[in-house]
């Protein structure tokens, strides 16, 4: 029954390319223009980029959520589709829009209330706070707009269409990337609004992407849609979406934790140390989220084939890419070890900057290639559903081994061991990674053995 399935049949690193493609180049544009829009602000002054590095955190915050709403829908979807309980798959839809559009209003509201006293814990120079809140009292608005084109995204999703929503995503980008130095720098008949000029070309790409994904949800084609008549809000359904959706928040959400504790300890430094953390932040992402589509490519063919028991395939997927995601963490080690200082110059460095933050990026980029394994490690684990084991992996990565390294390190080598902290973290959540894996692998070599017997 399986033989026509491309998941069963098909040779497997062109499967996983085949996967990968579109979530990986929309990885790449999206988080190349985060580091582009930093870049940009950089140009303005030193503080401008201090204020974008300190709103990260809370911008990645309210992505998470998007993300969380849009997953657990995501699942609920294809569950339905599966089981050809159609009216349940579209009663899901209009819940998921439903609850994109109040969640997005309400962490909008929330934003708008906290900036100011997080903005102060963590700066004394005032025209930064003023910088922090312009760009923040913008950029609050992004996140209907976000929460319901990522909520569609999924929905379409879990019908199996990859290619549709790549493209409203990218179209969102690139409206971005367009207006981010116009609205900035007041190019041609534009204002030139600073720092408030790149929250509203963010805004715009977001809002750009809402509305092209929901005259694609609209659309005749799609295999699913907005349930209006007879509908009623059903708090189960609800509850469910948010559970579904938990452990995509709480992986997603780790790195906006990561950062504010980071942001803890560098700011007993100085406000350079957390600019150039803001900017190093934004290289990591590119590299390791572009290498995440990758990832998402491999997910559910691992899925497919240990639900099907082929032990072999499901091996054959990991290891091809496991392959592929250390070479590509590789380069990307390479990249920064060997071009900081022009990395650096992408963002304008002072002096200052560049004293510490070239050896602190070459120090910081050896992390790479431990992250990379680990990821794969914890992607398997979702694959054979052990997520709890994949939530460990994140959480030893981000909190229960960066932490204590941050505070260790920090007392013994000062600035230069907050750098030292990441590699030492990234090296123990791998050998814990390497044991659940060992441990995981010879579970399901006993199930298949069982089964076939």
């Amino acid at each position: 029954m399986q033989t026509n399935n491309k998941m069963a049949v098909a040779p497997v690193g062109k499967l996983i390319w085949q996967m990968s493609i579109p979530p990986l180049i929309s990885m790449f544009l999206q988080y190349s223009y985060n580091l582009i829009d930093s870049a940009f602000v950089a140009r303005l002054s030193e503080n401008a980029l201090t204020a974008v590095s300190l709103s990260f955190p809370i911008t990645t915050l309210m992505n998470a959520t998007s993300i969380w709403i849009g997953v657990g829908v995501n699942v609920l979807i294809a569950g339905y589709l599966g089981q050809r309980k159609q009216n349940e798959a579209n009663t899901t839809v209009t819940h998921g829009l439903l609850l994109a559009f109040g969640v997005g209003a309400l962490l909008n509201l929330l934003s708008l209330l906290i900036m100011k006293p997080y903005f102060g814990a963590f700066t004394n120079n005032e025209e930064i706070y003023q910088l922090s809140l312009a760009y923040m009292s913008v950029c609050s608005f992004m996140q209907i707009p976000n929460m319901v084109h990522i909520a569609i995204q999924k929905m379409i999703q879990a019908t199996g269409n990859m290619i549709a929503p790549m493209w409203f995503q990218i179209a969102g980008v690139v409206v971005s990337f367009v207006f981010d130095p116009l609205l900035i720098f007041g190019i041609g008949v534009f204002p030139a609004m600073g720092i408030r000029g790149a929250a509203v070309a963010t805004v715009a790409g977001y809002l750009l992407s809402m509305i092209l994904a929901f005259a694609l949800l609209l659309g005749k084609k799609q295999k699913v849609r907005i349930k209006i008549k007879g509908f009623h809000l059903q708090k189960w359904l609800i509850g469910r979406i948010f559970t579904l959706g938990l452990p995509s928040f709480i992986m997603n959400a780790l790195s906006s934790f990561m950062v504010t504790f980071v942001n803890f300890f560098l700011v007993a430094y100085s406000d350079t140390a957390i600019a150039f953390f803001g900017a190093y932040f934004k290289v990591q992402q590119l590299i390791v989220m572009t290498v995440n589509g990758l990832t998402q490519g491999c997910l559910p063919i691992m899925r497919f084939n240990y639900g099907a028991g082929n032990r072999d395939r499901l091996h054959s997927a990991f290891l091809y890419g496991t392959a592929l995601v250390s070479g590509m963490m590789i380069l990307g080690t390479l990249t920064v070890i060997l071009f900081p200082a022009q990395l650096l110059g992408l963002f304008t460095a002072s002096e200052a900057m560049r004293s510490f933050g070239i050896s602190a990026m070459r120090i910081m980029a050896t992390s790479y290639l431990f992250c990379g394994l680990s990821t794969m490690i914890s992607t398997y684990c979702q694959a054979t559903e052990k997520v709890g084991s994949s939530m460990a992996i994140q959480l030893c990565r981000q909190l229960l081994f960066l932490v204590p390294s941050l505070w260790c390190l920090d007392k013994l080598f000062h600035l230069n061991g907050i750098w030292l902290a990441f590699p030492v973290a990234e090296t123990a959540t791998l050998l814990v990674a390497l044991v659940m894996m060992a441990w995981h692998r010879r579970k399901i070599s006993h199930k298949v053995f069982q089964r076939e017997k």
